[in-house]
């Protein structure tokens, strides 16, 4: 089988392209936020890939589980997905479409990596920041990782800023073995 970003691409740009048309762009990244997370979920993915179950149970069952969250089109794309044995790359489709619709909104989620709690004026001044550098609508959202020793590491999108001691102490031992 192809790899799944590549089946994904399809469904994700048509899906993209219609949500634009309906101006429902948050509409959908709810929904297929939700049945990607019904696909999932490890008791779920264990019963969707029961061979006693045929196509049209598949589609009922995760229609069902999404309930009012999902609206006529969505539960239409679920039953193309089960039809086309494509249901699998669910989760790669609403990451591609949220890549799309990001792109669109001109906004960026970026992580800051620190090894201890960051004030949030720092925060915000550095999300300001990145938002300038960026030329984007940039949400800082914050994580603790203590392994880094000290300073810390931003992942905007392919922008990686590392200003950890541990990222330094990496760049001066391969300086030096040079």
């Amino acid at each position: 089988m192809a790899e799944s970003t590549t089946v994904a691409r399809p469904y994700a740009q048509g899906i993209f392209e219609l949500a634009r048309e309906q101006d429902a762009l948050a509409a959908w990244s709810e929904q297929l936020d939700l049945v990607a997370d019904v696909v999932r979920h490890p008791e779920m993915a264990q019963l969707l890939g029961s061979p006693r179950l045929t196509s049209e149970q598949r589609a009922e069952l995760i229609i069902g589980v999404c309930g009012e969250g999902l609206k006529e089109q969505g539960r239409n794309l679920v039953q193309l997905l089960v039809d086309n044995d494509r249901l699998e790359v669910l989760p790669e489709i609403a990451a591609q479409y949220r890549a799309l619709r990001a792109t669109a909104e001109r906004t960026l989620e970026a992580r800051l990596i620190s090894a201890q709690a960051v004030d949030e004026d720092v925060r915000a001044r550095l999300e300001s920041a990145l938002s300038k550098r960026l030329d984007r609508q940039v949400t800082l959202t914050t994580e603790i990782d203590e392994s880094l020793l000290g300073g810390a590491v931003v992942r905007a999108g392919d922008l990686v800023i590392d200003g950890s001691v541990q990222g330094r102490l990496t760049r001066l031992t391969g300086a030096l073995s040079r």
